[in-house]
C-alpha cells in the first residue's frame, strides 16, 4: 500500500501524526519548499495516442499534469482552460505574512505521490481556555494537482495538550474556507481579501469551546452522543445494554473519556465529550499515521469532527 504521505518537512515539536524531516523554526518561505521536497514544478503537455492500425499517433485533445523532477503523472487527463498553480505559487502566498512577523511556517509535504501539496502555517493568534487549556491556530493552504479539485484554504485550531487537529470553514455560506478553481489564474490578493474574517472565525471557535466547558453531560446524554457520531446499524430495539456506546468507535470514544491528555480541563462538560471524539479519530483510529493525517484534514475524518463540534452545542445547548 503506498503511503499517503510522500515527502514532509516540520518545524518545531513532532507533529501530532509523528510524521516527517525536522527542520529550524525559522526557515523562509523558499527554504521550506526545498526542505519538504517541492522544490519541482508542474507541467501541462498535450496527451496522445497511438492509432493501433497504422502506428500514428495523434492528440487526444487532453492535457496531462506532469512532475518535472521525475516526469510522473499527477492528472492524466485536464482540459486546455486548467492552469496548474505551481508549489512555489502557493508558498508565495505565505512570504508577506512570514517576512512581516505575522506567521510561522510549520509544516510542508506532498501526498498521494505529489498530487495533493499543502503548507501549514502558525498564526500567532491563539487563546487559552480554564487556565491552561491552550489552543494554538494555524492556516492550511491545499494546492491539488488532480483534476476537479480546487486550491483550498482552510484555518486549523489545533489544541496543544493533546493536538487535537480541527479544520474551519472561513465561510458562512459553504464548508470551503477559500477556494480557487484552476479555471481561473491563481491571484493572491483576491484570496488575501477573504481571509481578513479569520480573527473572528477564530473568537467565535473559542466562544463555542467556552460555552461547551461550562455545560454538563450525564452518562446517558453522553452515550446518546457517542451513538450520534457514530451510528450503528442496529435496531434500537435490538440494542440489550443502552448504558454503553454500541459501536466500536464509540466505545473507543466513551473508553478515552478520562484518560485521554487535557481530560482535566473542564472536566464532565460537552468540552471534554467533543475533545474525546477528535482525540480518538486523529490518533487512535486508522491503519496508520499518513492516514490518519488525510482523513483528518481532507476526508470522512474532517467531516466527522465537525459533525461532533456542532452536535455537542445542541446537546450542550439543552443540558
Amino acid at each position: 500500500m503506498v503511503a499517503a504521505v510522500e515527502t514532509m518537512a516540520y518545524a518545531g515539536e513532532l507533529p501530532w501524526h509523528g510524521l516527517g524531516t525536522k527542520v529550524p523554526n525559522d526557515l523562509s518561505t523558499d527554504q521550506m519548499l526545498e526542505a519538504s521536497g517541492l522544490n519541482w514544478s508542474v507541467e501541462k503537455l498535450p496527451s496522445f495516442v497511438t492509432n493501433p492500425f497504422n502506428a500514428k499517433v495523434q492528440e487526444t485533445g487532453s492535457y496531462s499534469l506532469i512532475r518535472s523532477s521525475d516526469f510522473k503523472v499527477l492528472a492524466p487527463n485536464v482540459g486546455k482552460n486548467w492552469n496548474p498553480v505551481q508549489n512555489k505559487e502557493a508558498f508565495d502566498f505565505f512570504a508577506e505574512y512570514v517576512e512581516q512577523g505575522d506567521l510561522e511556517m510549520h509544516t510542508a509535504g506532498s501526498l498521494m505521490d505529489g498530487k495533493v501539496v499543502w503548507a501549514l502555517a502558525k498564526i500567532k493568534q491563539g487563546f487559552e481556555l480554564f487556565k491552561g487549556d491552550e489552543v494554538e491556530n494555524y492556516m492550511l493552504f491545499s494546492n491539488p494537482h488532480q483534476f476537479g479539485k480546487s486550491i483550498d484554504i482552510r484555518m486549523t485550531p489545533i489544541r496543544v495538550v493533546c493536538n487535537n487537529t480541527l479544520t474551519l470553514s472561513l465561510s458562512q455560506s459553504s464548508d470551503k474556507m477559500v477556494t480557487m478553481t484552476h479555471r481561473k489564474q491563481f491571484d493572491a490578493e483576491v484570496v488575501k481579501e477573504q481571509l481578513g474574517i479569520a480573527r473572528e472565525k477564530l473568537d467565535n471557535y473559542k466562544t463555542m469551546a467556552e460555552f461547551l466547558g461550562k455545560k454538563r453531560y450525564t452518562t446517558e446524554k453522553l452515550v446518546e452522543y457517542l451513538n450520534t457520531i457514530y451510528p450503528s446499524n442496529i435496531k434500537d430495539e435490538d440494542i440489550k445494554d443502552k448504558s454503553v456506546p454500541t459501536t466500536f468507535n464509540a466505545k473507543q470514544a466513551y473508553e478515552v473519556i478520562e484518560t485521554q491528555p487535557g481530560s482535566k480541563y473542564a472536566k464532565g462538560t460537552w468540552w471534554q465529550a467533543f475533545n474525546a471524539v477528535t482525540f480518538s479519530t486523529d490518533h487512535l483510529q486508522g491503519q496508520s499515521a499518513d492516514g490518519r493525517l488525510t482523513s483528518a484534514w481532507y476526508g470522512r475524518n474532517r467531516r466527522l469532527k465537525l459533525k461532533a463540534l456542532d452536535t455537542a452545542l445542541k446537546m450542550a445547548e439543552l443540558a
